[in-house]
Parts: C-alpha cells; sequence; structure tokens
C-alpha cells in the first residue's frame, strides 16, 4: 500500500477514467479513431480530426522520443523539491501523439532533442500512477570528462 499522496495529483474525469486505470495497472493506452484511423491523445468524447465518436482505447508501444523538454531548476510545490533539477518533456510516441510527462534520468545533461525513451510508471497514490520516460537502452556511461 502506498502512502497517501503528498503533493498534487490529477482528478480523473469522465473523459481519462480508463487512461489513469491503465497507467495504474503499468499499461499506457491512447484512443483510436475508427472514422479516419489516427490515434489522440488526450482522451476527449470525439475525435479531433473528423469528429467522429468510434474511439477505442488501445495500448500504445510506449515506445517515443524526446520532441522537447525543460529542466525545472525550482519546485512549484514543496513535494518536488527532493527531485530539482528534474525533467519534463514533450515526448512523441511512435504513434505520432505528442504527451507531455516526466522525464526520469539521474543527470539532466543525459538528454537531447531527438533521444529515444521507453515509458515506465511511477505509483503517487493507490489510485493514481504516473506514465513517465525513461532514455531507452538506459543512460550513458559516466565517465570523468575526460572520456575516460
Amino acid at each position: 500500500m502506498n502512502p497517501s499522496p503528498t503533493g498534487p495529483q490529477p482528478i480523473p474525469t469522465a473523459e481519462t477514467a480508463h487512461y489513469w486505470r491503465a497507467a495504474l495497472e503499468g499499461r499506457l493506452e491512447i484512443q483510436y479513431c475508427r472514422g479516419c484511423a489516427r490515434h489522440q491523445f488526450y482522451p476527449r468524447h470525439f475525435c479531433t480530426r473528423c469528429l467522429s465518436d468510434q474511439l477505442d482505447w488501445v495500448q500504445a508501444s510506449g515506445r517515443g522520443r524526446i520532441y522537447t523538454y525543460t529542466v525545472c531548476h525550482v519546485a512549484p510545490h514543496p513535494a518536488f523539491e527532493s527531485r530539482v533539477p528534474y525533467a519534463i518533456g514533450m515526448i512523441e510516441l511512435d504513434e505520432g501523439v505528442r504527451m507531455l510527462a516526466g522525464i526520469v534520468v539521474s543527470d539532466v545533461a543525459y538528454l537531447t532533442i531527438g533521444a529515444p525513451v521507453q515509458v515506465c510508471f511511477e505509483s503517487i497514490s493507490d489510485d493514481i500512477a504516473l506514465p513517465m520516460f525513461r532514455l531507452a537502452g538506459g543512460e550513458p556511461p559516466v565517465t570523468d570528462g575526460a572520456g575516460n
């Protein structure tokens, strides 16, 4: 059992409840429109391209690339103070959608635009797990600055 949340957490809505349930079970699910054969994120009641309501939930590969990112050096909430500096990025999934998520990395200097990433999940309460991303293939080896 996880402790009670000590920081802000998402509040599932009718549109997002399925997404959060899947994340809690360790799956990244996004919507797929049968009307125009396109994935979409974030969850909605209709397709933003063709306006169809024929949406299915599908499991995403969980793979993607860093489209852009920022490094936070100031904690916006006391719950994040121990993480500073930490990275948040716009991740472009292999399915073509982009999502904003935390990037789990031991040193933010390892991050680059275009780096391949893989989803992982961080449980923040008994009810919520956050999809996060880590560098695919692991982090680069640590060197002494001289390439050794």
